[in-house]
């Protein structure tokens, strides 16, 4: 089959590789129909993601057609259209059982590795390194889904692809952001970040009740959206002190609940501590760049809320804890646990209160997914979520 795997730093291509076989009995195969490129794939084609090795097949937001089933797998039937989670849960651990699905016990074949890096093992993710269960990802013509009655959740037929792909990950992303944010009636959410979680994070935040939402980027196509799509004010960091803006924006208070969607790779317009993570991780003195984090701490209100959906990988210096702690701040973080709200997203879709393919600019066939990852990258021809067709 033809997948996209990573060679390097900035070194993807799209080659032929073995199909997936059915390995345990609890097994699906998947042939993808539409698969996604991710804001957190870029993570591994800039170096920031350890435990890669060579050859290894990227994606964790696809969907597909059930073509093969192990002998214990009783919900799903071959012919089943399914979008697959990018968390792999086997459902039946501690914390499955809690709907924690990112923290599965039992699905994460790299659990040595990932314990030395962060104490403990989380679940395996599709395409996402060996510290995370060095699994196969789904950005290819099929896909082996571990745990297969756990993850997949099954598409009626008459629904566009578009409209549920992003089940897999960016909007439940995005909903359990605004979600562990707390946001009560009246409260003003600002988010760091317009890209596609981000948006998911916005039009979440008014399903929770906001009376407000700022949303703080530099790219004029992602503000546009957020604008638009989102109904969002929006705040572009190249032009103003986003601490002075918001101050001013709420008459000095500060934001109630804050969302960092940004994460490890945070561009920060100039300033001092932007540029100095920026020296460390280049010269590999340092594995995140943390910027959004420090100025969310600093603008949210006293006694508010932070939320970090945005991905970190390791460790952040200069964080402003004090600030943190004398200001009586939340911090709540975490992987999604996506199977918890796909039933729940999905309803809405169904209900027409959200249409989420209006993230997608860019159709493209597999063969492809080297360039997309480039525009996407670099923010060319507009380009804000790319789906690949196998």
């Amino acid at each position: 089959m033809r997948a996209l795997c990573w060679y390097g730093t900035n070194d993807v291509r799209v080659t032929t590789v073995p199909d997936p076989k059915i390995i345990n009995k609890h097994d699906a195969i998947i042939k993808v129909t539409s698969t996604a490129i991710c804001g957190s794939d870029l993570h591994i084609l800039d170096g920031f993601q350890p435990t890669m090795e060579k050859g290894d097949i990227l994606g964790h937001e696809p969907m597909g057609e059930v073509v093969e089933i192990g002998s214990d797998v009783k919900k799903l039937k071959i012919g089943d259209r399914v979008v697959v989670p990018f968390t792999i849960s086997c459902g039946e651990c501690f914390f499955c059982k809690k709907q924690m699905y990112s923290l599965c016990d039992n699905s994460n074949p790299g659990a040595d590795l990932a314990r030395k890096a962060m104490g403990h093992a989380t679940a395996g993710i599709f395409g996402y390194s060996h510290m995370l269960g060095g699994y196969a990802g789904g950005q290819a013509e099929y896909l082996r889904v571990p745990y297969a009655d756990v993850g997949p959740f099954k598409i009626p037929n008459g629904i566009p692809d578009e409209k549920v792909l992003f089940l897999s990950d960016i909007f439940p992303t995005g909903y359990m952001a605004a979600e562990n944010c707390g946001i009560e009636a009246g409260d003003t959410v600002a988010v760091w970040g317009c890209g596609p979680v981000a948006q998911f994070a916005i039009q979440s935040a008014w399903m929770f009740g906001a009376a407000r939402v700022i949303a703080i980027d530099n790219v004029i196509d992602r503000l546009e959206m957020a604008s638009q799509q989102g109904r969002a004010e929006t705040v572009n960091f190249d032009a103003v002190d986003v601490y002075d803006q918001l101050m001013e924006m709420t008459g000095g208070r500060g934001p109630d609940r804050c969302i960092d969607a940004v994460g490890c790779e945070a561009h920060a317009g100039g300033t001092l501590d932007g540029i100095i993570d920026a020296v460390k991780t280049a010269t590999l003195l340092g594995t995140d760049r943390p910027h959004v984090l420090r100025q969310a701490i600093k603008s949210c209100r006293k006694g508010g809320t932070i939320s970090v959906p945005g991905v970190y990988v390791g460790y952040g210096d200069k964080i402003p804890l004090g600030a943190a702690m004398n200001k009586g701040l939340t911090l709540k973080t975490g992987q999604t646990h996506v199977q918890k709200y796909m039933p729940i997203l999905f309803e809405k879709i169904e209900k027409d209160e959200i249409d989420p393919s209006f993230v997608i600019t860019h159709h493209m066939q597999l063969d492809d997914a080297a360039k997309g990852y480039s525009i996407f990258k670099e923010k060319q021809d507009h380009c804000i979520k790319v789906v690949l067709k196998p």
